[in-house]
């Protein structure tokens, strides 16, 4: 007979919270990071940077909260400590000053690897370059959250933040060149891999460049990153012709943040855990991005109706789960049209 102890299912494993941040560069690209094949998660794929919340970045509501996954400062706290030590770019102002901090890069990678050993704090090392200095996270811009689905033994409640890098002042109609001017260090901060501890590399492309690459298995991009790339190209790469301004940027941008405003609930406030819908027709699982996922179950939180995520799952090597291939995103409706022919 069969031992119904063993065949029950296990509980889901407690989502770990995580941020991360879409950093946009001043000609609108996009920075991800390629991740090492040795990583325990998303191995050799293309992220956004970001990771798992420690104890410096403040204290959470406890796990049973639904306001646990809500953003909040540890959230942001912890996006930009992590953007720092994956990538070397440092998001920080000086106290109450609108001017963002300026830091030599020597000193940078310094800092970064001190914080990552945890030889110190992103907050101690942070008044070690000015006393009153303070990580950006007013500048960061709420874009959905997520919750791994249960059947995922590492599961991850990880709120998602757009950062949008200063432009450097311009002459004339020329687009961003090579020279900085006084006071604009911080717009042109080179990212840099972390020297293969997590990252292998480290760059700024257009969003529709990185959906490319992921179309033609040049680069891995999981469900969250490429629906994120997918609606943020609508925007900042609408056009394939070359930007002949930063007018024209920064119109790009505008309408970008108005995007991420608008919806109901609106994309700062979407929560989701995709979830098994059907098979398409190609043998690709279609992915809903309407449930919040259990930890949420219950509350006002909901995902995007509209949208779906297809993709199939490629076993590779020894990894658990299988890496998305064949990844593309279409309307709910599509999808049950489909169906019907």
């Amino acid at each position: 007979m069969p031992n119904n102890t063993s065949s029950k299912s296990k509980k889901p494993a407690i989502p770990r919270p995580s941020a991360s941040v879409i950093l946009v560069s001043p000609r609108n690209e996009i920075l991800l990071l390629h991740r090492v094949q040795t990583s325990s998660s998303f191995p050799s794929a293309h992220v956004f940077p970001g990771g798992n919340l420690s104890s410096q970045d403040g204290d959470l509501p406890s796990i049973d909260d639904p306001k646990r996954h809500d953003d909040a400062p540890c959230y942001r706290r912890g996006a930009l400590r992590e953007l720092f030590e994956e990538s070397g770019i440092l998001l920080a102002k000086e106290g109450s000053s609108s001017r963002m901090l300026a830091v030599s890069e020597t000193a940078r990678q310094h800092g970064r690897r001190a914080i990552h050993q945890q030889e110190v704090t992103f907050e101690q090392w942070l008044k070690s370059q000015h006393a009153a200095a303070e990580p950006d996270t007013e500048s960061l811009i709420p874009f959905t959250h997520w919750i791994t689905p249960i059947n995922s033994p590492k599961r991850y409640t990880t709120q998602m933040y757009l950062y949008m890098l200063p432009f450097p002042q311009e002459l004339d109609r020329q687009l961003l060149g090579d020279v900085l001017v006084e006071g604009q260090q911080e717009a042109v901060q080179t990212p840099t891999d972390d020297g293969g501890i997590e990252v292998t590399e480290a760059r700024f492309l257009p969003a529709s460049e990185w959906l490319r690459m992921a179309r033609s298995e040049e680069a891995i991009l999981f469900p969250p990153q490429f629906l994120l790339l997918h609606l943020i190209s609508q925007f900042l790469d609408r056009d394939p012709r070359p930007v002949e301004s930063v007018e024209e940027l920064k119109k790009r941008r505008t309408e970008l943040v108005e995007f991420v405003h608008s919806g109901n609930p609106p994309w700062t406030h979407k929560f989701i855990s995709p979830k098994m819908l059907k098979m398409s027709q190609d043998g690709r699982s279609v992915l809903a991005l309407d449930d919040p996922g259990p930890e949420l179950k219950g509350s006002d939180k909901k995902g995007d109706a509209d949208l779906v995520i297809v993709v199939r799952f490629q076993r590779e090597g020894m990894q658990k789960g299988g890496s998305p291939r064949e990844v593309d995103v279409v309307s709910r409706s599509d999808v049950f049209r489909e169906t019907k022919i």
